[in-house]
Formats: C-alpha cells, sequence, structure tokens
C-alpha cells in the first residue's frame, strides 16, 4: 500500500469505533489492535472466550469441472487427504520454492473450493490462480463480499450452542447453516490454539452474528479482542506468520511447514525447488526460543551461538501465559532443542533456551 492509497474498512468498523477500538494499518486494512487491552484480550481467549473479526482475510471462490484438481497442481499440500466439508493449511509457492502466502483451502465438492489467504497477499493469489487457470476454471474474488469472525477460547462452544448454530464438529471441519436468514458457515479452524471456530458469513449482514455472539456471550465472558492478541496467541503456540516466518525468502522447509508439502503429488508451484533443498537439507530452520531471564525478543533481532552472529529473530513478544520472552528463529540446521543462543535486545545480550513449540499447552479438541 503505497502513502496515498487509503487503508480498506471491514464491514464491522462502525462496531469497532462503539466499542472504542485502536486501530492499526494491517495488509492494507484498518483494524482493531486493540480494545480492553492486548493481555486482557489474550487471557480471555485462553480462559473463557473472545471474538474476533478477521474479515481483512482474503476469499476467493474456485468453481467449474475439475476445480479441485487444478488447486492441488498449484498449491503445496494434497487435497486427496481430505473430503467435502474439510478444510487443509496449504501454502502457495513460486518456483524458487519462496512462500508467495499460506492460506486456508475449504473444499465443498471436487468442482468447489474456498480459499482463504492472508490479506495482503489475496490479490496476488487470486492473480496467480487466475492466470494459470484452464478453461472452465472460474477464480472469484471475494474479499469484500464475505466477513470472517473467529470466536475462541474454551467457552466457544457455549456461546454457539446458546444461539442454535450447528457446533460439535471435528477440527479443520465446517458445516453450513443459517442465523436470522443469514446463510453463514461454521468452520472448526482458528489461530489461537484455543478450540473456537471461524464464521463465513456476506458482509452486508455480519454485523447480526456479531451483535448476536456479544449478546450470547455475555454469560460466558466474551470479549472483544483485536489483532495484537491474535499475535500473541499465536506465537505461543508457533503458528508462522507470513512476512515475517514464512516469506519469499523462507522456504516451507526453513519456515519448519514442510509437513504442509505433499512430497508425492506431481506437481505444484515450487515442487523442483523444494525437492533440490529437500535433499541437500535447508541451510537455517524456523526455532522457538524461551527467555532464560528477562529479555523480550522482537523481529529483526540478532541470535548469536557461542558468541557468534548466526541467525535472526523472526517473531518476539512477551507471554501473558508463561509471563516470559518467547519467540521464533532462523537459526543454524545444527542447533537443537535445549541449546542455549543469545539475543541482542537494545544492546544486550540475552540467553535463551532453544524450545520446540507450542510453548503453552491448550485443549483445541
Amino acid at each position: 500500500m503505497t502513502e496515498t492509497e487509503t487503508p480498506s474498512r471491514t464491514a464491522l468498523y462502525d462496531r469497532h469505533v462503539e466499542l472504542q477500538a485502536k486501530f492499526a494499518e494491517f495488509g492494507g486494512w484498518e483494524m482493531p489492535l486493540q480494545y480492553s487491552g492486548v493481555v486482557t484480550e489474550h487471557n480471555a481467549v485462553r480462559e473463557q472466550v473472545g471474538l474476533f473479526d478477521v474479515s481483512h482475510l482474503g476469499k476467493a471462490r474456485v468453481t467449474g469441472p475439475g476445480a479441485r484438481a487444478f488447486v492441488d497442481s498449484c498449491l503445496t499440500n494434497a487435497l486427496d487427504k481430505i473430503g467435502p466439508g474439510e478444510a487443509q493449511y496449504t501454502l502457495c509457492c513460486d518456483e524458487s520454492g519462496g512462500v508467495v502466502d499460506d492460506l486456508i483451502v475449504y473444499l465443498r465438492s471436487d468442482e468447489e473450493l474456498l480459499l482463504v489467504p492472508n490479506a495482503a497477499n489475496s490479490a496476488e493469489v487470486v492473480r496467480r490462480l487466475q492466470a494459470a487457470a484452464p478453461d472452465g476454471v472460474e477464480i472469484r474474488d471475494e474479499h469484500t463480499r464475505l466477513s470472517i469472525l473467529a470466536l475462541q477460547g474454551p467457552n466457544s462452544e457455549a456461546v454457539l450452542s446458546a444461539l442454535w448454530i450447528a457446533v460439535g464438529h471435528s477440527y479443520m471441519s465446517f458445516v453450513d447453516a443459517e442465523f436470522n436468514d443469514i446463510p453463514i458457515t461454521v468452520c472448526r479452524t482458528g489461530y489461537t490454539g484455543e478450540r473456537g471456530y471461524e464464521i463465513i458469513a456476506p458482509s452486508d449482514g455480519v454485523h447480526v452474528i456479531w451483535d448476536a455472539l456479544l449478546a450470547s456471550g455475555e454469560p460466558q465472558g466474551i470479549t472483544p479482542c483485536g489483532l495484537g492478541a491474535r499475535d500473541t496467541l499465536r506465537t505461543e503456540m508457533g503458528y508462522p506468520l507470513h512476512g515475517q516466518d514464512l516469506s519469499r525468502e523462507i522456504s516451507p522447509l526453513q519456515g519448519r511447514s514442510g509437513w504442509a508439502v505433499g512430497w508425492s503429488k506431481p506437481s505444484f508451484w515450487g515442487r523442483d525447488a523444494l525437492l533440490e533443498e529437500k535433499e541437500a537439507g535447508p541451510v537455517r530452520r524456523l526455532r522457538g526460543i524461551l527467555a532464560s531471564n528477562r529479555g523480550i525478543p522482537r523481529p529483526g533481532m540478532a541470535v548469536s551461538v557461542n558468541g557468534v552472529d548466526a541467525g535472526v529473530v523472526t517473531s518476539g513478544t512477551f507471554s501473558p501465559t508463561l509471563k516470559q520472552g518467547i519467540g521464533l528463529a532462523l537459526l543454524p540446521p545444527d542447533v537443537s532443542d535445549g541449546d542455549e543462543v543469545s539475543v541482542d535486545v537494545r544492546g544486550r545480550s540475552e540467553p535463551f533456551e532453544v524450545v520446540r513449540p507450542p510453548f503453552v499447552k491448550t485443549s483445541p479438541s
């Protein structure tokens, strides 16, 4: 986004203003950063339930004969692992093996899929798919037509049940439903590590869903949450953020996302480069780091091993749950869990232990 461009706003912008949200630009969108405070909102999700507007996320519908096979030939993960009514995490790579975006695919049938990429990369993912699509396969950008709410936390199911909205389906699955004659898709997905749901609804009716969830959730301690808490929650789980932990320069193997690659598939974007990197071994790997003292890592901070500069922090924050500094860092492949590294925190060398995320235990099932 250039300096002269105005950030987009979701259909719920007025609701956020009424709740006195503090806003920040994210991926070209003016989004709530926090309402009552990042730590308060973070703890609400871990202990009760939080409601996020994540309508800045992209939405692209792929339809037509062979739609499933086409998407499978482009994105990394193997769509034959899932069936209709299920979702899958996958990656859109370029020919060098770099990550254009990470996204969720919702499979409706062999002829219809909904893709949810990140806000900043949605247009590029759509462009690449449209350029490669065979005759009969259509890719429609529904970024603004649809909105997405994320209801996350141990009490999320109780909030939906009180509204007679479908609950109880398995993780990474979805069902279609209606609320006050508004068609919605209820997905057992999320970015927090807690049990939760994401609700896809038409933008012109999403305010009805938002209002109903807040009212229904009052007995459950529901809290409106912004992207600040979303970031601390996902970092505690070790979930990558595109542009920091995955990027055109950070491949799936380097970003420890090789599990989302269908290595035996005959084709997907970046396949040859990634197979070559897999054979040689990545030159760096994403690792979790946990503060031994009071240091708080931030993206871009240098990491040293035995006094020698060796890596960089990609994501870092203060963990409200652990009350410690945590982060993700790109480190040499011979660094192992349990090793000690040092992070340059504003000129101070702070000790950190290399650990395997997640940093906290949750009960999402």
